[in-house]
C-alpha cells in the first residue's frame, strides 16, 4: 500500500485549485502548476469541508473495511479545531 508523504488537506486543496485553474478541468490555463502553487491555500476551507464529509463511510465503504478505523484516520487528517 502506498502512503503519501504530503498532507492530505494540502493535497485536496491543490486538486480543487487545479480543477478551477487547469484547462484539463474547468479552468483555462494550459500550464496551471505555478498558479496552483500560489493559490492552493485559498482552498483549504473547502478541503477541510470535504474531509469532514468523509468522516462517515457510506455502506459500500463500510462493507469492505473497518468504519471505526476509517473515521479515526479521517479525524487524524483534519487540522486541530476542525474535528
Amino acid at each position: 500500500m502506498n502512503v503519501s508523504k504530503g498532507d492530505v488537506v494540502e493535497r485536496i486543496a491543490r486538486v480543487l485549485a487545479g480543477q478551477r485553474l487547469s484547462a484539463n478541468a474547468d479552468g483555462s490555463s494550459k500550464s496551471a502548476g505555478s498558479q496552483v502553487d500560489a493559490s492552493w491555500s485559498d482552498h483549504v476551507d473547502d478541503a477541510v469541508a470535504v474531509l469532514r464529509t468523509l468522516r462517515e463511510p457510506d455502506a459500500r465503504m463500510a462493507a469492505v473495511g473497518d468504519p471505526e478505523v476509517w473515521e479515526r484516520m479521517v479525524l487524524a487528517a483534519l487540522p486541530e479545531g476542525h474535528r
